[in-house]
């Protein structure tokens, strides 16, 4: 027992808990979304029944949201073992950054698909020439969480670039 501690011994910890942080956050967001949409649909179907399956778009794109979570988290948990190959703290970091810019885009991209949508979908029902800007709205939205995987993509891939080896 005469190794000195390096502080390396730690950031499998940061590696972990950014996938754990990009599947938390995202799923945050894709449940409100899902749910706040789904209760503009609830209460507008009242109304319009017939205009239900066409109101869904929100709750489908909000659970998409899950899913760019579940990438990042997959991406990271792979490049984490210690044993095969040395584990940095810069890789730590690397990885932990990559899980919250995509968990952290991922939950705010659900409250935005949320709002737009339940409100949305109970003015579609009352004026049905909105749909269109509805949907594009829904689009910006989705677009951040987008954008949040790309950069987590590219952060992810930074680790194990820390030292020549």
């Amino acid at each position: 027992m005469s190794s000195t501690f390096s502080g390396d011994e730690t950031a499998p910890f940061f590696g972990f808990l950014g996938a754990a942080s990009a599947l938390v956050f995202s799923c945050m967001g894709a449940a409100y979304g899902t749910a706040k949409s789904g209760v503009g649909v609830a209460s507008m179907g009242v109304m319009r029944p017939e205009l239900v399956m066409k109101s869904i778009v929100p709750v489908v794109m909000a659970g998409v949201l899950g899913i760019y979570g579940l990438i990042i988290a997959v991406i990271i948990s792979t490049g984490i073992n210690p044993k095969a190959k040395s584990y940095y703290l810069f890789d730590g970091y690397a990885h932990l950054s990559s899980g919250l810019a995509c968990g952290l885009a991922g939950l705010s991209a659900g409250m935005a698909i949320g709002i737009v949508g339940d409100a949305g979908v109970r003015a579609n029902a009352q004026q049905p020439k909105l749909f269109v800007g509805m949907i594009l709205i829904l689009i910006f939205a989705e677009a951040l969480a987008l954008y949040g995987l790309i950069v987590g993509i590219i952060l992810s891939s930074r680790a194990g670039q820390s030292r020549a080896e």
